[in-house]
C-alpha cells in the first residue's frame, strides 16, 4: 500500500453517519501513514449509527466554521442516510465539499455519501456508485451512475455499501497518493 505520510485527510460527517463508513477508511489511511481529520458542523463529538441503532460517539478534530479545504490534501464523505442528509443543508459543508473539487484534490465518498456530490453539483459528466436508491439523484445531477464495487473518475472514489469497503480504501489510498487530479473535459 502507497504510504501518505505527510498527508491530511478531512473526513466530513454529521450524526447518523454509517459508522464502519469511517472507522474503516480511516484506519485504512492513518495505516498509510496519513493524518485524518473529523470536520463537522457538530461542535464536539458526532455520533455514529450502526445498522438499526445509534453507535460510537467520536471526537470532532475541526468545527465546520474554522474548516478550510486549502489545508486538506483529500476528503472522505462516510455515507449513512442521515449524515448527508443533514449536511446537504449546511451551506458551509457543501462549500468545504466543492472547493475539493475546485482545487482537483482527491474525494472518497461511500454508500449514501455521494448525495454530497449532488448537493455541490459535482457530478456532472462524472462515473460514479452509491447505495442504489439514491443513483436518480445523481443520473439527475449529470452523472453516469454505474452499479460496481468501486468506481474512480480522475482522483474521485465512490462505493456503494460497506460490503465494498476492502476496494473502497484500497483506491482511496491510492488516488490520495498520486494526489491532484486534472478534471479532463470531453
Amino acid at each position: 500500500m502507497q504510504k501518505l505520510n505527510g498527508k491530511k485527510v478531512a473526513i466530513l460527517v454529521e450524526d447518523g453517519f454509517e459508522q464502519v463508513e469511517l472507522t474503516s477508511p480511516k484506519q485504512a489511511l492513518e495505516e498509510a501513514g496519513a493524518t485524518t481529520h473529523i470536520i463537522s458542523p457538530k461542535r464536539d463529538k458526532v455520533k455514529g449509527w450502526e445498522h438499526t441503532q445509534w453507535g460510537q460517539e467520536f471526537p470532532v478534530d475541526v468545527a465546520i466554521e474554522q474548516a478550510n479545504a486549502s489545508e486538506y490534501d483529500a476528503l472522505l464523505l462516510p455515507g449513512g442516510v442521515m449524515n448527508p442528509d443533514k449536511l446537504r443543508t449546511n451551506k458551509q459543508a457543501v462549500q468545504f465539499v466543492h472547493s475539493f473539487f475546485d482545487q482537483q484534490k482527491p474525494v472518497a465518498a461511500i454508500c449514501h455519501g455521494p448525495w454530497m456530490l449532488v448537493e455541490a453539483d459535482v457530478v456532472n459528466g462524472r462515473k460514479v456508485t452509491s447505495y442504489p436508491s439514491i443513483q436518480t439523484d445523481l443520473k439527475n445531477a449529470g452523472a453516469n451512475w454505474v452499479d460496481q464495487e468501486v468506481v474512480v473518475d480522475q482522483g474521485l472514489v465512490t462505493s456503494r455499501k460497506p460490503d465494498d469497503l476492502p476496494a473502497f480504501n484500497r483506491k482511496m489510498v491510492e488516488e490520495i497518493a498520486e494526489g491532484r487530479h486534472e478534471r479532463q473535459r470531453a
